[in-house]
Parts: C-alpha cells; sequence; structure tokens
C-alpha cells in the first residue's frame, strides 16, 4: 500500500492533453479554433482532472472506501483513479447508464450499484450510503478540489498558446467544467476572456437557472446528452454567471449529434453527445451569430474549443440516437 499511496499521491492522474488547430472548425467559425483534446484523458475525459486532485487529497487523509454517483465519466475517472490508489469505490449510477459504461467500471474493479431513473437520485443514494458506512462521496461536479483539478486545463492553455484567446467553449452539465475553467482563469490572469457554455435541450439546467437568477431543477432530463444530465446545476455555477463573462447558448439534440458525425470525419474522433453541443455551437454558425449582434467582439484571433471527451460512445450508439431523433 505505501508503494501505491506513495508514488501515486505525489502526481496527478491526468495527463497534458494536446492543444491542436482544427481547420475544419476554424473554417466554420471564421477564426482559429484550438481543440483542448481531453478526450484523450486516461478515463475518456476532463473529469480526471478534479475527480483525481479530490481523491488524491482524501487518499492523503486516510480515506477507506471512495462512493460516487454518476451515469458515466465521472465515475469512470472515480473508479481510474481508485484502482491506481488501491481504494476501494462504489459506484452509484442510474437506470439510463449503458452497459457499457457498467462494463468498464466492472473493469476497473468498481462495485456497481444501479439505483434511481436520474443522476440526481443516485446522488442521494450515494450520498446515503457515504453517511452510513464511512465512506467518502465523490461529488462529479460540486466541490472546490473538484474545480481546483479543473484549473489545469487554463494552465496548459497558457503554456500552450502564444496568447490568451479571444474566448473558451465549453459544455455544461452540472458545472464542474465550467467553475474550474473560471477558477483557471482568474489564476492565470487571463480576466476578460468570455466563456459560451453550452447546453442542449432538455438538459438545459444552467440556463433555465441564469433566466431564472436562482437554481433552476427540471422535472426530467429529455436530452439524448445524458452526460450533461444534472437537473439542478451547481450553486457555484451559477455565481460565475454573475462574476464572469459567460454567455449560455442551448441547442437542439439533432444539432448535437450532426456535430459529432462531422467531427468523426473532420478529426477522425468520435465523441459523445454532450462534446458535440460545444461542437455544434460552432459548426452551426452560432458564434458568427454572437459576433453579428455584438456579444462577442469581432474579429478574435483565435478560440479555444474544450473537447470534453466521453466514453459511453461508440457506433451503435451513435445510430441509436440517431433512429431515436428521427435522423435515420
Amino acid at each position: 500500500m505505501e508503494s501505491m499511496l506513495g508514488v501515486e499521491n505525489k502526481r496527478p492522474f491526468h495527463v497534458v492533453t494536446p492543444v491542436l488547430q482544427s481547420m475544419a472548425l476554424s473554417q466554420a467559425a471564421g477564426t482559429k479554433v484550438y481543440m483542448k483534446l481531453e478526450n484523450v484523458q486516461p478515463s475518456g475525459s476532463f473529469k480526471i482532472r478534479g475527480i483525481g486532485y479530490f481523491c488524491q487529497q482524501v487518499a492523503r487523509d486516510g480515506c477507506q472506501h471512495l462512493v460516487c454517483s454518476s451515469g458515466g465519466n465521472a465515475g469512470l475517472a472515480a473508479a481510474y483513479v481508485a484502482h491506481k490508489l488501491g481504494i476501494p469505490i462504489t459506484v452509484v449510477v442510474p437506470r439510463s447508464t449503458s452497459q457499457l459504461t457498467v462494463k468498464r467500471l466492472e473493469e476497473q474493479s468498481a462495485e456497481v450499484e444501479v439505483f434511481g431513473q436520474a443522476w440526481d437520485e443516485a446522488n442521494e443514494r450515494a450520498m446515503a450510503l457515504a453517511e452510513a458506512d464511512g465512506w467518502i462521496n465523490v461529488h462529479p461536479f460540486d466541490h472546490p478540489l473538484v474545480w481546483k483539478g479543473h484549473a489545469t486545463l487554463v494552465q496548459e492553455l497558457r503554456d500552450s498558446l502564444d496568447a490568451k484567446p479571444g474566448a473558451i467553449v465549453l459544455a455544461v452539465g452540472g458545472g464542474g467544467l465550467l467553475s474550474g475553467v473560471v477558477s483557471g482563469l482568474q489564476e492565470v490572469g487571463w480576466l476578460d476572456v468570455p466563456i459560451v457554455a453550452v447546453e442542449t435541450r432538455g438538459a438545459d439546467s444552467f440556463n433555465q437557472a441564469i433566466k431564472a437568477g436562482h437554481l433552476v431543477t427540471l422535472p426530467e432530463i429529455t436530452s439524448v446528452a445524458k452526460c450533461l444530465g444534472a437537473k439542478t446545476v451547481a450553486q457555484r455555477a451559477l455565481d460565475c454567471a454573475r462574476e464572469w463573462p459567460i454567455i449560455s447558448w442551448v441547442l437542439d439534440d439533432v444539432e448535437a449529434v450532426k456535430a459529432i458525425e462531422r467531427f468523426l470525419d473532420d478529426e477522425r474522433m468520435l465523441v459523445e453527445a454532450a462534446c458535440g453541443a460545444p461542437l455544434a455551437f460552432l459548426y452551426s454558425g452560432y458564434f458568427r451569430q454572437l459576433q453579428e449582434e455584438g456579444h462577442l467582439s469581432r474579429p478574435l484571433d483565435s478560440v479555444v474549443l474544450v473537447v470534453c471527451g466521453g466514453t459511453g460512445i461508440k457506433m451503435e450508439i451513435l445510430q441509436a440516437m440517431k433512429s431515436q431523433l428521427g435522423m435515420v
């Protein structure tokens, strides 16, 4: 155990991901678009940054068992890290979770419990297990240590780019990535870089909260982008919208799924529908629209797209989404 905790606790579990220009996305947006390729992280998404950092800290404090509620990427990140640390973990997943994800969780030696229809119910179960058994609950997006881990993404951008970007485009589900990117921008002194936070209709709890001026709980998640499926965003995400230039944008599932296919053709990478949302924002001309309406500066030297990734996708799942949306 000393070798596990001694070695694994001294280095981050995430890798420094590439920053590459996309010619196709640049052409669509009318400016240089750099892709921050979080889809090549060891667990398949950006989640390993914040969750890896959180798990490291609690492991140092003597954590004996982890529990995490997740329908996908957060659970996979937590299971990957727990396996590396040699700490047992229980991942509570909602019934909407694919068998592909369950299989991958089990491959990381996680105990998987299926509970509830949506993530919110699985999260209540995870919190109950943590309280009853003295386990440490790994929240998928709502914890300062998670945000601190995600902030490393911006530190890498500072080291990779010649100049600060004119905007950052990313997906927002529960708000963990958004909160971390805002923290990172503050840390590196990029205090005037706006963020475009993209959701799909039917999973747009962030947009609804901004419109209402307070947190809003969606009655259900109807979008195919299940990894955006937090019925209520973190309070910190809404606070960020009040202290940072953030543009909230909502688009349709069909646009997100079309963007997945186009991205696969353009960049030879297959990503989840949650990642397809910010891709669609650029492919569909909405970036240019915001510039024409004066919400974003014109011209902008460059834009960074966070390719958040996701492992809950394969061609069979993509075809099923297209069929569900009447696209085939």
